[in-house]
């Protein structure tokens, strides 16, 4: 499995590109690239532009996988969860109700 990480440019030349830790990126895929921008990178290789905010989100979840690997607790990852009773989707509430308990 291979996990994109949000990367932001620093400088780009040409189908290179360097990001904030020094690395080095392809810009292939995204030739309308350029400094200060966010990409989402994969193996080396930048596969698409992100919005700031989005690049801020994926790089929440994946500080929130470290710190589970980490064993932390994950209540502030999900903090539009912990304060409230799970619901079911409708029609899984619906099947609940009726009694059914396996598909």
């Amino acid at each position: 499995m291979c996990i994109g990480i949000p990367l932001r440019l620093t400088h780009v030349d040409g189908v290179a590109g360097r990001t904030e830790d020094g690395s080095l990126i392809d810009l292939s895929l995204v030739p309308d690239a350029g400094p200060g921008d966010w990409v989402l990178g994969f193996l080396g290789a930048a596969r698409r532009l992100l919005e700031p905010e989005e690049a801020a989100r994926i790089l929440d979840a994946l500080a929130a996988m470290a710190a589970a690997l980490d064993g932390e607790r994950l209540d502030s990852a999900f903090a539009d969860l912990t304060d409230r009773e799970p619901t079911l989707p409708p029609h899984l509430e619906a099947a609940r109700a009726a009694g059914l308990t396996e598909a």
